[in-house]
């Protein structure tokens, strides 16, 4: 089966999580048509061949960007620009800014996508009030989902597939638990962890080539050591 349909798979069937604490509310864009169908066209245009990726992680899924769209830090801007026409408001995501920005720097999305797998350690989004809530943001609802983060990592890395020799965290927080996750699984050998894209875009906006490059230095030394590794 190839990457694409893997991981249509792995997220059309990701579960949704009982009742959370903290009135927080889970939703899954995978189970919502309109998502589900860009997401689809967007794997089989992007994800294609059979060939490992190497993972870049974020938190949890924006209501905005991927819970509409249904791919990951792309807006329906970005989408557009990818080539996957569609009818959603034209409202920026600054995440999906900066991500586009580093997409197109390293030769645009079929070079990208041929190399990575861009998501989130946990691919629901999360509300709260009607607000987008982290899944760090209170240790209780860390808890409650955890365990099936962890079946969530465990079946990317082994059934989806992705590399083995590096992974790369989107958010410095997001690190502290992205490295617990690893210690208990032991799935990559090593993990990059940069700041955040919506962080850069808020409080370091007027540094936005010199983080651009940075992610796109980053990027490029673990997928390196990736085509060595399968070479």
């Amino acid at each position: 089966m190839p990457f694409a349909d893997r991981l249509l798979r792995f997220l059309s069937e990701f579960p949704l999580p009982p009742p959370l604490p903290e009135s927080v509310q889970a939703f899954s864009p995978y189970q919502d048509p309109t998502p589900l169908g860009l997401f689809t066209q967007f794997a089989r245009q992007y994800y294609t061949g059979n060939q490992p990726r190497v993972a870049v992680l974020g938190i949890n899924p924006g209501r905005l960007g991927n819970g509409r769209t249904g791919v990951a830090f792309t807006d329906p801007v970005a989408l557009a620009a990818w080539g996957i026409e569609n009818e959603l408001p034209r409202r920026r995501e600054p995440s999906s800014e900066f991500m586009q920005a580093v997409v197109t720097a390293m030769g645009g999305p079929a070079a990208f996508y041929g190399q990575f797998y861009l998501g989130s350690l946990y691919p629901l989004v999360l509300l709260r009030n009607g607000l987008n809530y982290n899944f760090y943001d209170s240790p209780v609802v860390t808890a409650a989902l955890w365990p099936t983060m962890q079946q969530g990592m465990r079946q990317l890395v082994e059934e989806v597939g992705l590399a083995r020799h590096a992974a790369i965290c989107l958010g410095r927080r997001n690190g502290q638990y992205f490295t617990r996750l690893n210690e208990e699984l032991g799935l990559f050998e090593q993990l990059h962890i940069l700041d955040h894209p919506r962080y850069l875009m808020q409080y370091k906006r007027r540094h936005l080539a010199d983080n651009v490059a940075h992610y796109v230095e980053t990027l490029r030394s673990a997928g390196n050591v990736g085509n060595m590794h399968q070479g």
